[in-house]
């Protein structure tokens, strides 16, 4: 091939290079690749299944209520469908930056789950079943979920720092702990006869006010939902621009050098899983008393165990985590409609996560290939590339 057939080739490289290989924008730009890989190998899955890809992409969305149905229920209409979303998408955020600060403190809470069952619990038994007022219960249960994260959370980090118990195992065991204690309590106390589920709790401790008549149809309105984007954005600056987010993220990159530097270790892994543990706290009480009105005994929610992925998915960034909470709540918010229009099983969204997931886990073999080829390109356009030096 000569030069000028070369050329158009050149220039898709170089556009490519340019997009993928920005270091200050891979946080994004990374995610992308992988949700578009893994979006290309579910198309060949699905379309192996006889189902037309494009339409099981469009049934999720239309589950999720970012597109019209062809028709509605009574008193329901598209905004219902939304509402619904971006009430379950506010604990998956919440729940996903827990993930992602304890990611940038090397840290892996796997206890998300445990967290937000005794946050919502606690704040269940404490204001569920009282009878305060709104404009007092609602504030008091967020500081319930607040306290009771950070304090699960806090354990993690002591038994890491005092007793080298590594916080994966720790975490992991407290959610047993978690699950069966709530489910004695429960199941001897404060469980409903009928729906063999926790009493409900009163309308003036919810996190969202539900059947809200907007324009003619009912709709949820999160509460906590401007507070999680608010928090995703002040997460973000506190990493960025203050101390103790930049010890942790030095305690994160490497434990023994911050150590040399002066950084106080064993207080910031400390900090770092109280902080991930409040997040996991806002995140319980914002599912159990906002998505949900009650809990069942004897399971641990699994927007817990998917924060990780939609963590993951957003490179452990703030911002990233935003997106990536909508992409993962769109999925299971739709599934249920997607099934019943496509005739195929609602766990294909399950499929559709595991694989963005996979897909997510191979970052860092997409940047390590993007910066091998930017720096190839680098050494052609200088001329210092051997011959067949470009095949090796």
């Amino acid at each position: 091939m000569n030069k000028h057939e070369d050329a158009p080739v050149q220039i898709q490289l170089n556009w490519f290079l340019r997009f993928f290989g920005n270091e200050r924008w891979q946080f994004a730009t990374i995610p992308l690749l992988a949700i578009a890989a893994s979006l290309i190998a579910i198309t060949a899955i699905v379309g192996a299944m006889g189902v037309n890809p494009l339409n099981v992409f469009i049934t999720f969305l239309q589950g999720a209520g970012w597109i019209l149905k062809p028709a509605y229920a009574g008193g329901y209409g598209m905004f219902s469908d939304l509402s619904n979303t971006l009430t379950f998408f506010t604990p998956m955020l919440l729940a996903a930056l827990g993930v992602t600060i304890a990611f940038r403190g090397g840290l892996f809470n796997i206890g998300i789950s445990g967290q937000m069952l005794i946050a919502g619990f606690l704040a269940s038994v404490i204001v569920g079943y009282s009878g305060l007022t709104a404009w007092v219960a609602k504030p008091l249960v967020l500081l319930i979920g607040v306290v009771a994260g950070a304090a699960v959370g806090g354990l993690i980090g002591f038994l890491k720092y005092r007793f080298n118990i590594n916080e994966v195992v720790a975490s992991i065991m407290l959610n047993y702990i978690l699950q069966y204690s709530v489910s004695y309590f429960i199941n001897t106390r404060f469980l409903d006869q009928i729906s063999r589920q926790s009493k409900v709790v009163s309308p003036a401790s919810m996190l969202v006010l539900s059947s809200v008549k907007l324009g003619g149809v009912n709709v949820s309105v999160p509460l906590v939902f401007l507070l999680a984007i608010a928090l995703a954005i002040a997460l973000q600056f506190f990493l960025k621009k203050t101390r103790l987010g930049y010890e942790i993220k030095a305690v994160g990159a490497n434990r023994r050098a911050a150590e040399y530097a002066g950084i106080r270790v064993p207080r910031t892994i400390m900090l770092t899983m109280m902080i991930s543990g409040g997040f996991a706290g806002l995140a319980g009480v914002s599912y159990y008393l906002g998505y949900l009105n009650c809990i069942q005994p004897g399971k641990l929610t699994s927007l817990g165990f998917d924060s990780i992925a939609t963590a993951l998915l957003g490179a452990a960034h703030p911002i990233g985590a935003i997106a990536s909470s909508f992409l993962i709540t769109t999925l299971n918010t739709g599934s249920t409609y997607m099934s019943s229009m496509m005739g195929v099983r609602a766990e294909i969204a399950q499929l559709v996560t595991g694989m963005i997931l996979l897909f997510s886990a191979c970052s860092a073999f997409f940047r390590w290939r993007i910066a091998v080829a930017k720096q190839r390109a680098e050494m052609r356009a200088a001329g210092t590339v051997a011959p067949g030096a470009e095949d090796a």
